[in-house]
């Protein structure tokens, strides 16, 4: 229990959100559900949402929630990130969530974590206001779970690095200011990565392709291209070499946030899935009377709750900055597994109205696809474990 008595875990994890969050969390639910939700499906067909949002949500402090306020932050702690993470999901859009998830705690933790003053007044301080758009760019064409085998390169000439390689499946790309970048500055493996701040302004950089997905289609993908890219050494987001624990480390809020949004988004589909069935009738009586059903989303609720609480537990360990590796990768797993049955359940139970994209459970069952495979594979994911578990 690292030291702590499991009291004491279990007090701090019973009642993680003070009248602060819940401030947060009414005036997040009254702006997702008034702003972002009534555009859902548009937005969808459009492929793209509007750079608005993100000037828009951090407006309320959204996107700043839990970052510093000399950085453009509310000052906040971890849990209003898990209330931002909760509450998007009431957008009715996993794209548009993904892309402000990205901007807000995927891209851009590391540079309020090691970043230079510099580079916080340069590119952290305009994305938490939603004046830059920010990118996260790790995976590759040849390399997504495995980071070590990235080929990306950075090569010190004077005071520039000039980067050559590609890469790809990378959310905001094709409209992102700048890019938190992997790059191999050093030898083969996970020694020689380093992490730059890459500006997308600089000459020889492309956007090669908007790549077209199974769902979340309001966030652009991108595939994209760095052919002798020059980018001022003092871009160096800590030291050269370093760069893989940092990736790491970024890694495990990634996960968290996926299994948080995932929680909320069973929940909700959950609640409206009884809803529904105490609305429609089948042979004379509301769908939600029949045996199987009720025993089905009695099954998931349960399941929905000892997630939820798995999860919370890594959200506590995480945001006291304790070893949290094991739990937040059980988080994911567990959480993003039993999306893909309760997402499958739903819209059965809402039958043909379910197979129609109109119907928010329809979107949802191809959005929530990606979970078991972005920020880590389910497969990745028991690994991770089994390496932290004694016996294996």
């Amino acid at each position: 229990m690292n030291e702590r008595s499991f009291s004491e875990v279990r007090m701090a994890i019973e009642a993680p959100f003070t009248p602060e969050h819940d401030l947060f969390r009414r005036t997040l639910r009254d702006y997702v559900t008034r702003e972002l939700a009534p555009h859902a499906l548009e937005w969808d067909e459009a492929g793209i949402f509007p750079r608005e949002v993100f000037t828009g949500m951090a407006a309320i402090g959204a996107l700043g929630v839990n970052y510093p306020e000399e950085v453009g932050g509310s000052g906040g702690d971890f849990w209003h990130a898990v209330v931002l993470a909760e509450e998007l999901v009431h957008s009715r859009n996993s794209g548009v969530n993904m892309g402000l998830l990205v901007q807000s705690q995927i891209a851009t933790p590391i540079l309020n974590e090691i970043g230079t003053e510099e580079q916080k007044r340069e590119f952290l301080r305009p994305a938490l206001a939603g004046e830059k758009i920010a990118a996260l760019g790790i995976s590759e064409p040849d390399a997504g779970s495995d980071v070590a085998r990235i080929k990306t390169s950075a090569r010190r000439v004077g005071d520039d690095y000039v980067v050559n390689g590609a890469k790809m499946w990378i959310t905001n790309g094709t409209r992102a200011d700048f890019i938190t970048l992997a790059v191999r500055t050093g030898g083969p493996g996970h020694g020689g990565i380093s992490l730059l701040v890459f500006p997308t302004d600089v000459k020889g950089f492309s956007v090669s392709k908007n790549l077209a997905k199974v769902g979340n289609l309001s966030s652009d993908t991108a595939l994209l291209f760095f052919e002798d890219c020059k980018v001022p050494a003092r871009y160096l987001l800590g030291e050269e070499n370093e760069g893989f624990y940092q990736v790491m480390t970024n890694f495990q809020g990634e996960r968290l946030i996926a299994a948080i949004g995932a929680v909320s988004g069973m929940q909700q589909l959950v609640d409206e899935s009884i809803r529904y069935g105490n609305e429609r009738s089948a042979f004379d009586k509301p769908l939600i009377k029949f045996q199987t059903w009720r025993h089905k989303f009695v099954e998931h609720l349960t399941g929905i709750e000892a997630a939820r609480w798995l999860t919370y537990r890594a959200c506590d360990l995480f945001n006291r900055r304790e070893p949290a590796v094991k739990e937040i990768s059980m988080a994911k797993l567990f959480a993003t597994d039993l999306m893909q049955r309760v997402v499958y359940d739903c819209q059965q139970f809402h039958g043909g109205m379910g197979y129609v994209v109109e119907t928010p459970v329809a979107r949802a069952f191809r959005d929530v696809r990606l979970l078991t495979i972005g920020g880590g594979t389910s497969e990745i994911m028991k690994e991770i474990i089994a390496k932290l578990v004694p016996g294996f």
